[in-house]
């Protein structure tokens, strides 16, 4: 498949971040979101992440005009244009479903659908729409420009075509892909939110302060960042919530989420997007 045109539905940082990286790579973008007030945020991010790039000098202004051109506000009807969708919406299974039928419904019946999504399964997502054989799991790491991987994931039904055009699309746009059947969590949030979910409980158990807890995992571990601090960038509700999934879907009790991070949702406390969360900011 030759896609020209994509359609990212969800104009928040990951769909930002995705149509940015899209459009960079030539393709011509339709961003998309229930509300136009959004998509002209999501925007004006694009447009305020590239101006930085070119005053840091990491980015040549004509390449970042030429980005720009490439970015277009979108509605789900005119999605028609589109050879492919992403979806970057909520991680919340009705609302993709949603989405996946109004794609299904406005695009041709050979474009290729893919989602996301972080830890809804594929296959559910795809016996929802006609030729359940074009969709397909695609997700990107955030922050979307900086990030170099993207897990693609199989549902049962996505066909052979549909995995090699989304590859060849994930490399066009600079990517390294990685490719994970289709259970809780796929392949990375398998392994890290149990990491994460570990550090809540020792601090709930006071092993240690969340300060001390992060240091020792960032200088011990050489990792960027602590764990409580990535739980804070990711988001403490989706970390619960992909938490929840990979209990449910796995079915073991060493997946539970821990109560203190349920209590810090609960409380509103959900990280850097509420200026506090297992820090303050």
């Amino acid at each position: 498949m030759d896609a020209r045109t994509m359609a990212v539905v969800g104009a928040g940082q990951m769909g930002s971040g995705i149509a940015q990286v899209a459009a960079q790579s030539g393709l011509e973008v339709l961003l998309i979101d229930v509300d136009p007030e959004l998509v002209q945020k999501g925007l004006a991010g694009i447009k305020a992440r590239m101006e930085k790039a070119v005053g840091k000098g990491n980015l040549k202004p004509e390449e970042a005009q030429s980005t720009l051109a490439h970015l277009h506000p979108g509605s789900i009807e005119s999605a028609g244009a589109a050879q492919f969708a992403v979806e970057a919406v909520t991680e919340n299974e009705e609302v993709k479903k949603r989405v996946f039928q109004g794609l299904a419904k406005a695009m041709p019946q050979d474009a290729i659908l893919a989602t996301n999504t972080s830890s809804i399964p594929i296959t559910k997502i795809a016996a929802t729409v006609s030729n359940p054989e074009r969709v397909i799991g695609m997700h990107f790491m955030n922050p979307v420009p900086l990030m170099q991987l993207v897990e693609i994931i199989r549902g049962v039904q996505t066909s052979d075509a549909t995995y090699a055009a989304t590859r060849a699309l994930a490399e066009r746009m600079g990517k390294t892909t990685v490719l994970s059947k289709d259970m809780p969590g796929f392949i990375v949030n398998r392994i890290l939110i149990p990491m994460l979910n570990e550090a809540c409980f020792a601090l709930q158990e006071g092993l240690a302060s969340a300060e001390d807890i992060d240091t020792a995992m960032k200088l011990g571990t050489n990792v960027p960042m602590g764990p409580l601090t990535l739980a804070d960038f990711i988001g403490l509700d989706t970390c619960l919530y992909i938490a929840e999934v990979l209990h449910k879907g796995i079915g073991d009790d060493k997946y539970r989420p821990a109560p203190l991070l349920r209590q810090y949702v609960e409380a509103g406390w959900l990280g850097r997007k509420t200026k506090r969360g297992f820090h303050r900011y």
